[in-house]
């Protein structure tokens, strides 16, 4: 997936601002040596390295790590998948936000995770949890089946677990889960274009050989269908259900 980065920190920089929350839950320490895993454009992980942590960050779009290092060149940024990465050194704690529903091997990432903690490294991470951004999901598959298009339909991009299955993989891994919520957290999207936008920043695969009129009129029947939930006071919404953990490697 090819990520518009710009789209990304102007639109879409909720994703960031939700994630300071995550970043008060590390409470990450003077000197200690941290991994941003999915860390997009940065920003997190310039939040984390103001507190005097030594971050590391790593995502694998290009196109987002590329952004990340011009806009804070102090930092050390790399292209690296979150299901296939190691480092020689290990981490005092792994912080991950809105990046690991986009892992499908979730074992796998889970696995690097672990192997790439110190023992008693602690493991804080938000995502998309079971529930998340049903409506837009449910109308884009719709919208796309309603045309014959039930191969884009069809495609799976997301995980997004509940919080027993989570933690009961974290705890298969060898972690102790010591928090964890699932929670309803209604996103406020930035224009009046905000469910097209978002469709277009996220759920772009589900969009990927269309022409531009039948992806517009795909997306302006997804608008339609999830206007009655997702449109309040002259603004739209994404319907977002998050899984906040945190874990520590036993």
């Amino acid at each position: 997936m090819n990520w518009n980065t710009n789209l990304y920190d102007q639109k879409h920089d909720f994703v960031s601002k939700y994630g300071e929350e995550v970043v008060k839950l590390l409470d990450p320490k003077t000197g200690e040596d941290i991994l941003d895993l999915g860390c997009g454009t940065g920003d997190l992980a310039e939040m984390i390295s103001a507190s005097g942590a030594n971050i590391r960050g790593i995502d694998s779009s290009p196109e987002m790590i590329e952004t990340a290092r011009k806009k804070y060149p102090h930092i050390v940024f790399e292209v690296k998948s979150a299901d296939d990465f190691s480092f020689e050194r290990k981490f005092d704690a792994v912080f991950s936000n809105a990046a690991l529903h986009w892992v499908l091997d979730k074992e796998k990432a889970i696995g690097c995770i672990f192997n790439s903690l110190k023992t008693g490294g602690r493991f804080v991470a938000e995502f998309g949890g079971k529930g998340n951004v049903a409506n837009i999901l449910n109308a884009l598959k719709n919208a796309l089946n309603k045309r014959g298009l039930t191969e884009s339909a069809g495609k799976n991009i997301w995980y997004f677990p509940s919080l027993s299955e989570y933690s009961s993989l974290l705890e298969t891994s060898g972690f102790r889960v010591v928090f964890a919520t699932h929670f309803d957290r209604k996103t406020l999207l930035s224009d009046n274009k905000g469910i097209r936008n978002w469709v277009r920043m996220f759920g772009e695969p589900y969009l990927q050989g269309l022409k531009n009129n039948l992806a517009e009129e795909v997306l302006e029947d997804v608008e339609k269908q999830v206007a009655p939930t997702n449109y309040k006071n002259d603004n739209w919404y994404a319907d977002y259900v998050r899984l906040r953990v945190a874990a520590v490697k036993v």
